[in-house]
């Protein structure tokens, strides 16, 4: 049996071949192509190919592309985990021809492909072709019928429709028509019952579409009309993992080696057997899934967050937690646990992920133990509220508890609607927000901590010797125990320590403690009544021993290239802004610098342009650093030294200087300015009145900063066809999808107009009542516009059934006047019977409801259904 990893490896290979260059997947993260967030189709990063925007380097292009499919109108989220072959992510096998070869070709490689390598059974797969359309004047696809021929019997040869047989890439653009390749996995008994030509495109878990071969011929008019494309172009997809369920006899995708690997360790994890209970499999899925999600995003650079892209990945982090949480009793981080055996099934297609395993295991642990610490608390009040919400008769939880939720206990809003749909339930949202008014009207008072009395294991006091040393000998003087947010932290007090502690605007050091006998690491040091103290998760067990404090060099001197760049920067503000410049304050760490600085107005774009030359300037110098230690102050003050005002100083000071740059400063700084490397100022903010805020980066990070700007820059050019003028084609663009948009809109509300006067037109009189029902091929917006605005203009004697399918999902919505509901409907209850006829669900309020489903083809009965159970 051919492993996965084999499978993808023989279908590029297969088609490299054929005379096709294969090349890496795309980012699964997009950022050059405002119109998606993510990748959902193996053709995106070949769009200006297709377009004709940008000239094709290769004639015929195979690769497995990486997608995600969780947002727009690709949004399968909420069924991941609950069926068996919906993803969030997944990889689609490609073959292209921008010009080459066509039908012909694509057909009988696909056929050989299948059939002579794989070697499925012909008599088990199924093709579509298009029908035609004759309304539009397009024939049906003779010609790719006819190259199947060659291959198939005409009963495995079958007509499809315009939805399913004909790939459009917008209202205009290059489009064709389209055969899918199903295969039949059923057992041959029910093969012998019921011909697969007959399941085929009808939802069967078992007669599934694997391949999808794109015939683009047309150039789609904005006059509707189609004209032939000069360069024709090839474009099919196979789902990878519905290739290798296929191939390995599996009846579910996460039955596969894709995935079981991955769920076998979440068993070994979570104690849980795969298989023996459903809500646990469920659970299993979710997080095998969402893995494989989480870590290609981190890997193409889009952490979780709470805007756009990254609030999509947090999402479904926190949703694969909530799974675990809730059913494999994971009560602690542990998904990232999941990488090493993720990388070890996808490294070998996929090295990036390999590249950067330390950051995606960061990252989500991070983010893991984040979000935990909210939901254990939160899960358990929200079913409580949810409990006495629902005995009390009611379906909306009020905005002070949701928000009691959020304020007490850090359980996010976002969750909490969630799960209250999941449960059929509502918040008020507009109580939420009242109430979070208030909380910013208050004051909160600092969180409490548990501090222990110090244990003191000899007397001493503690020497700093940081400045020439990153490593020393020393022995613990005394430690107490400390409780803070739920956690137990020990603070240790060494004779002797390397470890810069925090002060100055510079973060602490950290490292390790190490003796014979074990490590210890430091999280953190700090100052309290001027004395380090040293931060860790637990005691050494051999206390009294002798041990080497060791710092972690790499991050000392990145704090040290951007402590220095704060002193060059104050010089250099000084120079550009005035004297009356003085620091407010400074942060510095391994990745970044801030500095705060007394100023009245906003520091131009040219005045930052001029204090950043300055500064690299001094950086070229190479200027070498002079220290003056316990230099009395009154010297310092003879060379000029700037001290902080407010800053209380003794009679010894010590002082660092660059050149002219003349500091009181305790911190940490390279031997040169040179070793900063380079600045560049990233924001200027203000912080508050009369005080600005700069940001910086320097050295590694600029270089980086600079690599994603011309990465972009170069992006951009491409996006807009290399325009010589790049800011006046953006310009362009954005004018006119403006004008595009507001036009949309007005047509949009016409239409919705339209539509309601035809529908009060055709309204049936029973009973008193006035009953509406329609089917409408329109968007669930512009339907529930409709129905509102019926139920507006008719506020009594009204019932109003709408069905309506929009891009192959139906939709059911009922509405009606309130004396309808007094006389005992609800329209809840009405959608919830009736969908099970659309295959699907729903709910809502008594007088307004919907309820999706996954087939269309129940939609009339449906509608019907309603009326029915209303008694019209």
């Amino acid at each position: 049996m051919l492993t996965a990893n084999e499978i993808r490896d023989s279908f590029v290979k297969f088609f490299e071949s054929k005379g096709h260059q294969i090349v890496p997947s795309a980012p699964m993260v997009i950022k050059d192509d405002p119109t998606l967030m993510f990748t959902n189709a193996g053709m995106n990063q070949f769009k200006d190919i297709i377009l004709g925007n940008h000239p094709a380097k290769y004639k015929r292009v195979t690769d497995s592309q990486k997608c995600l499919r969780v947002s727009g109108k690709h949004n399968d989220l909420e069924e991941v985990g609950h069926d068996t072959y919906h993803h969030t992510m997944f990889e689609m096998l490609g073959n292209w021809s921008f010009g080459d070869y066509f039908k012909k070709e694509a057909i009988s490689w696909a056929y050989e492909y299948l059939v002579s390598v794989l070697k499925l059974d012909p008599k088990d797969l199924y093709v579509t072709v298009f029908e035609g359309s004759p309304s539009e004047g397009i024939s049906r696809d003779d010609e790719a019928a006819s190259y199947w021929g060659q291959f198939f019997p005409e009963d495995h040869i079958i007509n499809g429709n315009k939805h399913d047989n004909f790939w459009e890439m917008g209202d205009t653009g290059p489009c064709g028509p389209c055969s899918e390749i199903h295969i039949d996995s059923r057992s041959a008994e029910e093969k012998a019952a019921v011909p697969g030509r007959e399941l085929v495109n009808k939802d069967h878990p078992q007669v599934i579409e694997i391949w999808n071969l794109v015939f683009m011929q047309y150039n789609h008019k904005a006059d509707g009309t189609l004209e032939p494309l000069p360069a024709k172009v090839i474009d099919t997809g196979m789902g990878f993992e519905r290739l290798v369920r296929t191939l390995q006899g599996k009846t579910s995708n996460y039955d596969t080696d894709v995935f079981q690997p991955i769920i076998k360790v979440i068993g070994d994890l979570s104690g849980k057997k795969y298989g023996d209970d459903e809500k646990t499999d469920v659970a299993m899925r979710v997080v095998a899934d969402h893995i494989r999600t989480i870590a290609f995003s981190i890997t193409d650079g889009q952490l979780p967050s709470n805007a756009k892209a990254g609030y999509v990945i947090r999402r479904i982090l926190r949703r694969a937690v909530r799974y675990a949480y809730t059913f494999l009793g994971q009560k602690q981080a542990f998904m990232y646990k999941l990488v090493p055996v993720l990388i070890e099934n996808m490294g070998g297609a996929y090295p990036e992920l390999k590249a950067q395993q330390a950051l995606i295991e960061k990252v989500m642990k991070e983010e893991e133990e984040s979000f935990l610490r909210t939901l254990e608390t939160g899960i358990r009040l929200l079913e409580k509220t949810m409990n006495e919400t629902k005995a009390a008769g009611k379906t909306e939880i009020s905005g002070v508890d949701t928000f009691t939720l959020y304020d007490t206990f850090g359980f996010p809003f976002d969750l909490t609607e969630l799960i209250l749909r999941e449960n059929g339930l509502t918040a008020d949202v507009k109580g939420f927000e009242a109430e979070m008014q208030k909380q910013k009207e208050r004051a909160r008072n600092a969180a409490a901590v548990e501090t222990g009395d110090w244990v003191t294991l000899k007397e001493g006091e503690t020497t700093f010797v940081g400045y020439d040393y990153t490593e020393y000998e020393t022995s613990i003087l005394r430690y107490r125990q400390i409780k803070q947010k739920n956690q137990t932290l020990y603070q240790i007090v060494l004779s002797e320590t390397p470890f810069y502690a925090e002060s100055g605007g510079q973060v602490g050091d950290t490292g390790v403690l190490v003796s014979e006998f074990e490590t210890i690491d430091i999280i953190d040091t700090k100052k309290e009544n001027n004395l380090p103290i040293h931060i860790a998760k637990k005691l050494p067990e051999h206390l009294e021993a002798p041990m080497m404090a060791c710092v972690d060099t790499d991050k000392r001197a990145a704090c040290a290239a951007n402590h220095s760049c704060t002193h060059l920067l104050d010089e250099a503000l000084r120079q550009v802004l005035g004297t009356h410049v003085e620091q407010k304050g400074s942060l510095v760490t391994p990745d970044s610098l801030r500095f705060d600085f007394s100023h009245f107005q906003k520091v131009t774009p040219e005045q930052i342009r001029e204090v950043e030359h300055l500064v690299n300037a001094k950086i070229r110098e190479n200027a070498p650093l002079t220290e003056y230690r316990n230099l009395p102050i009154e010297k310092a003050k003879e060379l000029g030294a700037i001290a902080l005002f407010g800053e209380k100083y003794g009679d010894e000071v010590r002082v660092v200087q660059f050149g002219s740059s003349i500091e009181f400063c305790g911190g940490t700084h390279v031997s040169a300015t040179g070793k900063i490397g380079m600045v560049k100022i990233i924001s200027e903010s203000s912080v508050a009145a009369g005080v600005r805020r700069i940001e910086a980066i320097t050295g590694a990070k600029v270089e980086e900063m600079f690599d994603t700007v011309q990465d972009t820059i170069n992006d951009l050019k491409a996006l807009f066809n290399n325009a010589p003028d790049l800011k006046a084609a953006i310009s362009k663009y954005i004018e006119e999808n403006a004008g595009l948009k507001k036009q949309m809109e007005e047509f949009m509300k016409e239409k919705e107009a339209a539509v309601k006067n035809k529908l009060i037109e055709g309204a049936k009189e029973i009973n008193g009542v006035k009953v509406i029902k329609a089917v409408l091929p329109m968007p669930a917006d512009a339907v529930k516009n409709i129905a509102f605005q019926l139920k507006g203009q008719f506020t009594e004697n009204l019932f109003v059934v709408i069905g309506s399918v929009f891009e192959n999902k139906p939709l059911l919505t009922v509405t009606m006047s309130e004396d309808q509901v007094k006389a005992g409907l609800n329209a809840g209850q009405l959608v919830r019977e009736a969908a099970k006829l659309i295959q699907g669900g729903g709910g809502g309020q008594p007088h307004f409801a919907t309820a999706g489903g996954k087939n269309p083809d129940g939609l009339n009965t449906a509608v019907d259904k309603v009326v029915e159970l209303a008694g019209f």
